[in-house]
């Protein structure tokens, strides 16, 4: 009987305890709620007032603290914005730099590339002089043919008579079949 007493009284105190917690934490969420809700208040008020809103509550003083807050985050603005706007001159014109030298690789390029055509242009052209004028040159036809047949052919295979002549070459500037033929 002794212990369940024991027991009765250990759950029961063990029961208080928990209750009066729980209590005084409900009362501290309800005071932090209430000092929550008064800062956000407070701070929508401000926001307004930074807005140009809900001005008549302000007084001389208040009005001039305003002032100089606005003007200082102003400040604060456009140092920002020109630091931002360096660093974004700054990084234009590394691209520019680079862009210009690239620029003058191709250009260095496309130079070479065109004193390669126009050197090839020249050596197609020569190329087609020379040819025009050896073929020219060298094309001359052959005296008329005699007909081999007609000369007697020696034991050892070879023609006797004019055909067994050395015949000029084809090809060979006049100046030299005059020579050969002489």
């Amino acid at each position: 009987m002794d212990k369940i007493l024991e027991q009765y009284e250990r759950y029961s105190y063990a029961e208080k305890v928990l209750i009066s917690a729980e209590s005084e934490t409900q009362g501290n969420w309800c005071h932090e709620y209430r000092k929550l809700k008064a800062k956000v208040e407070t701070i929508q008020k401000c926001q307004k007032h930074l807005m140009g809103e809900d001005l008549e509550t302000l007084n001389l003083k208040e009005l001039q603290q305003l002032e100089q807050q606005l003007e200082s985050s102003l400040k604060h603005i456009r140092s920002r914005k020109s630091q931002l706007m360096m660093e974004s001159i700054s990084e234009l014109q590394r691209k520019e730099k680079s862009l210009q030298e690239e620029n003058k690789v191709l250009q260095k390029e496309l130079a070479e590339k065109q004193k390669a055509q126009r050197q090839q242009a020249q050596w197609d052209q020569t190329q087609q002089q020379t040819s025009s004028s050896s073929s020219s040159f060298m094309m001359r036809e052959a005296p008329p043919a005699t007909n081999i047949s007609s000369y007697p052919v020696a034991a050892g295979g070879r023609v006797e008579g004019p055909a067994a002549q050395p015949q000029p070459r084809i090809g060979l500037p006049p100046w030299m079949l005059s020579h050969i033929s002489s």
